[in-house]
């Protein structure tokens, strides 16, 4: 294996444990049912992310000319990353969890693949079509044995929480393509995501403020907004930043269809919900989809030239 398809490997792996740990929010969230979708997500994120900011801070010092330099991708991925959880949270909250986070996450990679497409000229491979197909299915059989979110919620509100999740999808995708470009520019990885998410952080300072008094109602609230801040976006982004610095955005997107499998898992064994054969053969999906795109395939080798008779 060449150091090249080690990078690689080692940047779908970060990408990978980033995803895991995305997928305990779902169920984290559940211990504190007193708190609003914004206030998680401003928490989650905007917490994280000024964690993120101080540990860079400096990586921020040493690289600031080349962050001033990539100043656009920097203001773009850190609005994108303000907009994300706010979305995300609310798309779970109006459509369910199991809709809002399958949106979220299948068109996050759709989104990658066309903006790398348009901005980059970059083509997609037949290997990645093919992951990320079967991932799409992967996960809308995860989503078909829970037909009771469409009853348990008005059909307005699905709608809403379908576009909102698509909004998710967009954002993430831009957050994921903007911190890319500007490591591809020669800025580090602790510097690119300090930076961005940092300013993710700063801009939703204010609606922490508004909406995070459920936080210090109790300490079960407490921990819980202090768990996501901590582990499944400082830690997380950590690791998918590193992840991100080694493979092309539109894979790390691809790679985190692991995250509604280990949110589906994690409701079963903790919260108590059941999962029908249609979701198993679905997370069976998904986990084949991480291997056809993830995993290093042999090259051909050359047929030998037959001996003269």
């Amino acid at each position: 294996m060449t150091a090249a398809d080690n990078s690689a490997s080692l940047g779908a792996l970060g990408v990978l444990v980033a995803a895991v740990l995305w997928g305990t929010t779902g169920t984290a969230a559940t211990f504190a049912p007193g708190v609003g979708p914004l206030a998680i997500g401003a928490a989650a994120m905007g917490i994280g992310g000024l964690l993120q900011a101080a540990v860079a801070t400096s990586s921020l010092c040493r690289q600031r000319a080349r962050l001033v330099a990539q100043r656009r991708y920097v203001v773009l991925g850190g609005v994108a990353v303000a907009i994300y959880p706010l979305a995300f949270y609310s798309a779970m909250d109006l459509a369910g969890v199991a809709i809002g986070t399958v949106i979220t996450i299948g068109a996050a990679p759709l989104f990658s693949a066309v903006i790398e497409w348009r901005l980059e000229g970059l083509a997609l491979t037949r290997r990645w079509t093919m992951g990320a197909l079967l991932g799409l299915a992967g996960m809308g059989l995860l989503c078909l044995p829970a037909p009771e979110a469409l009853v348990a919620h008005e059909t307005s509100r699905v709608l809403a929480g379908v576009a909102v999740g698509l909004v998710a999808g967009l954002t993430y995708a831009l957050y994921s393509w903007s911190a890319r470009h500007v490591m591809q520019a020669g800025v580090s990885s602790a510097a690119a995501m300090g930076a961005t998410f940092g300013l993710g952080g700063l801009l939703l300072l204010p609606v922490l403020l508004v909406t995070g008094a459920p936080f210090l109602a109790s300490w079960p609230n407490f921990a819980v907004g202090a768990y996501m801040a901590l582990v499944p976006m400082f830690i997380g982004y950590v690791c998918f930043g590193l992840g991100l610095a080694r493979v092309r955005a539109s894979l790390a997107t691809t790679i985190t269809l692991i995250e509604p499998v280990v949110a589906a898992l994690l409701a079963i064994i903790v919260v108590g919900e059941t999962l029908s054969a249609l979701g198993w053969l679905g997370i069976a999906l998904i986990i084949t989809s991480l291997m056809v795109i993830t995993l290093p395939w042999p090259a051909r080798r050359a047929a030998r030239p037959q001996p003269a008779a």
